[in-house]
């Protein structure tokens, strides 16, 4: 019950990632004063911490531990949580990536603006890849008003994204990515051209499903804070001002 409740994960998956960090030397070395916890119950808490807005204080009480053991088993197994690079990397022109951009709330004026959402907001471009929908690249925050096209032209996206497929949706027109057919005054769209924007459009989604997910879990939004930030303290000054 804990496993599926607090981490989003069914049990043998959980397994499968304890596994995977034992064979990653997750028990360590050996010698020394042993953990207070099981490796099983460490691989959750950590799971837990990333999947939740809990902080190290409030998992303690939760798991008999206190928050300084809490914050050494995060620093331990962060490490051994993290992807491994394919092996057999794709080629290029294999490769189909989706863009998209998505509004993330933030606090600094100067960075984000008033967005449709009518809060202020950043809006920040993402590019996934289509086959595993993890996240290839992210564009620097820009104010929540601009539209996709404006930003993915002042990213240093197009240069990632050289020499790769790259779809998005009717608002990067004329950006020279791939973009659904649009339908013109008095001129509806031919049947093989609806069928290619209903493709279109279920490929697509997956960059919807991806921004779903990736709202869902703790560290998306500590990611778009220091990303916030980080564009804050790279502006020349004056002036001076100071993550889901």
């Amino acid at each position: 019950m804990w496993v599926e409740t607090f981490t989003g994960l069914k049990v043998d998956r959980f397994a499968k990632l304890v596994k995977v960090v034992r064979e990653r030397g997750g028990n360590g070395p050996g010698g020394g004063r042993p953990w207070c916890l099981p490796l099983a119950e460490r691989v959750l808490l950590v799971a837990v911490y990333y999947r939740t807005n809990l902080t190290t204080r409030q998992l303690a009480p939760l798991f008999g531990i206190s928050p300084a053991t809490v914050g050494r088993v995060i620093q331990r197994l962060r490490p051994l949580l993290a992807l491994e690079p394919a092996l057999r990397p794709v080629a290029d022109v294999e490769r189909l990536w989706i863009v998209d951009g998505t509004l993330i709330p933030v606090r600094d004026r100067q960075v984000g603006a008033s967005s449709r959402t009518y809060r202020f907001s950043a809006n920040v471009q993402v590019i996934i890849d289509a086959d595993t929908r993890l996240v290839v690249a992210s564009a620097r925050p820009a104010p929540g008003n601009k539209a996709d096209a404006h930003v993915w032209h002042d990213s240093d996206l197009p240069a990632v994204a050289a020499g790769t497929t790259v779809i998005a949706d009717g608002a990067y027109l004329g950006t020279g990515l791939i973009v659904p057919h649009r339908r013109r005054a008095g001129r509806p769209l031919l049947r093989g051209q609806e069928e290619d924007n209903a493709e279109h459009r279920r490929v697509r989604a997956r960059v919807e499903h991806t921004f779903a997910r990736m709202q869902n879990w703790k560290s998306s939004a500590t990611a778009a804070r220091r990303a916030t930030a980080s564009t804050t303290q790279s502006r020349p000054s004056p002036p001076s001002t100071t993550s889901p």
